[in-house]
């Protein structure tokens, strides 16, 4: 049977408060809510217990494959702490901290042409990222700070008009994305293209030598600013592209953007294998960079919850 942690277990008198901002249908999966006693409640009263001794925010990474339920946990737990204790939670997606298509194009003109595609390492703002938590920590009371907005079906950024907003003061600061926390990866193992994109479109290895140089430099000061990891554990790569998949279908009901560069299914096959070395790195080397560990099966149910290697 599965349980929660000791280490992490969090008070009592948390868990009574937090029990009344139990999220209502529709604001979690069905079987997700099902595991409310015995995963997300437990979660959430272990970062309320963070946040509460800290000085600053609690930075939270939520790292998982594509599909893995990243942007769901993170707007319940912000949803949840609002209702239960009045928290200001503010929650960034690396997704709207792509560079522009522009930005990319140029990328891909100068360094290499896979890099026209969003996704890895090397294709995000990352300093402005890291200004970003710096600007939110010290917000102050009424002060507004806008951040940008990416829009997928267009794979643009939107117009500055069309930015998040948030307002002063932030009470905690959750920041979810596929490689956030990811590691770099050593000579030997980028030696060797695992699947069809890198043989046929990086004989040479030079961008994925390229990506993983970005995880040694600005990306691990960026990810350094985390307070904790949360991991989001997918089962294999097959799962990701299923609910890939589904995702695509979400975006293009959700566009805003006014041109539509959406995928089809021999496109997506194409651009989920721009992340396949870094989600099976990342299988293998975040748990013991994660502070917690969620095991999510098949159904898209968590199976097991383990402490990580910085668990405290």
């Amino acid at each position: 049977m599965m349980s929660w942690p000791a280490v992490l277990t969090p008070p009592d008198d948390l868990l009574t408060e937090l029990r009344s901002a139990r999220p209502t249908e529709g604001a979690l999966p069905e079987s997700w809510l099902s595991q409310w006693e015995s995963v997300w409640l437990p979660l959430a009263g272990w970062l309320a217990k963070k946040n509460n001794g800290a000085h600053q925010p609690l930075i939270v990474g939520v790292h998982g494959g594509q599909g893995s339920g990243k942007s769901t946990l993170s707007c319940a737990l912000r949803d949840i702490y609002r209702i239960a204790f009045n928290w200001n939670v503010v929650v960034i997606s690396i997704d709207d901290l792509y560079l522009s298509h522009a930005e990319r194009i140029t990328l891909g003109q100068t360094v290499h042409p896979l890099l026209k595609t969003r996704g890895v390492p090397g294709t995000h703002d990352v300093r402005l990222g890291m200004q970003l938590f710096d600007q939110l920590k010290e917000l102050k009371q009424g002060e507004t700070l806008f951040f940008p907005a990416f829009d997928k079906a267009s794979d643009d950024r939107l117009p500055e008009p069309e930015w998040h907003s948030v307002t002063g003061p932030v009470d905690m600061i959750i920041f979810e994305g596929w490689c956030v926390g990811c590691q770099p990866e050593g000579d030997v193992s980028l030696a060797t293209p695992i699947n069809e994109l890198e043989a046929s479109e990086d004989g040479d290895g030079s961008w994925r030598r390229w990506v993983n140089q970005q995880l040694t430099g600005d990306y691990s000061r960026w990810y350094g600013m985390l307070d904790e990891l949360i991991m989001l554990k997918v089962p294999d790569m097959a799962a990701v592209l299923r609910w890939r998949s589904q995702q695509e279908t979400e975006n293009k009901a959700r566009a805003r953007g006014t041109t539509d560069r959406s995928f089809d299914e021999a496109a997506l096959i194409r651009f989920i294998q721009h992340y396949e070395r870094l989600t099976r790195n990342a299988l293998g080397t975040l748990p013991e960079q994660a502070s917690l560990v969620l095991n999510i099966n098949q159904a898209h149910e968590v199976d097991d919850v383990m402490a990580g290697g910085k668990a405290s």
